[in-house]
């Protein structure tokens, strides 16, 4: 989202599938509020997650929108980002399912793999 929450931006594009650096990403992401203060800020991320299903049946690959919106953020990020969350899953197609993360441990890649799986 771009500082005066008008454009939503590319912060990032990367085919790196690192998922801890990818989270590190989520967790350190801030954003500027009215009177300049940095707060943990919003993010939205497509990611394309490669797995091995469990009863060995084999290879997945599941695209899938996240919704990152920490509890503890500013006020004017959060609602900058839920009221443009549906117009920006409308332009985008081709994920299977789409999450919404609030909390660090919602970030955690086998629990999103077994709710995709």
């Amino acid at each position: 989202m771009s500082d005066d929450y008008k454009s939503i931006l590319v912060e990032e594009a990367s085919k790196d599938d690192n998922w801890d650096y990818f989270r590190e990403k989520l967790l350190s992401a801030r954003s500027v509020q009215k009177d300049g203060q940095m707060v943990k800020g919003p993010r939205y991320a497509v990611y394309d997650f490669h797995f091995q299903l469990a009863a060995g049946e084999g290879h997945r690959d599941k695209i899938v929108f996240l919704a990152w919106s920490p509890d503890d953020s500013g006020v004017k990020p959060k609602m900058v980002y839920a009221s443009s969350k549906d117009s920006l899953k409308k332009s985008l197609d081709g994920f299977t399912h789409d999450f919404q993360l609030n909390e660090p441990e919602d970030i955690e890649y086998d629990s999103i793999v077994k709710n995709i799986s």
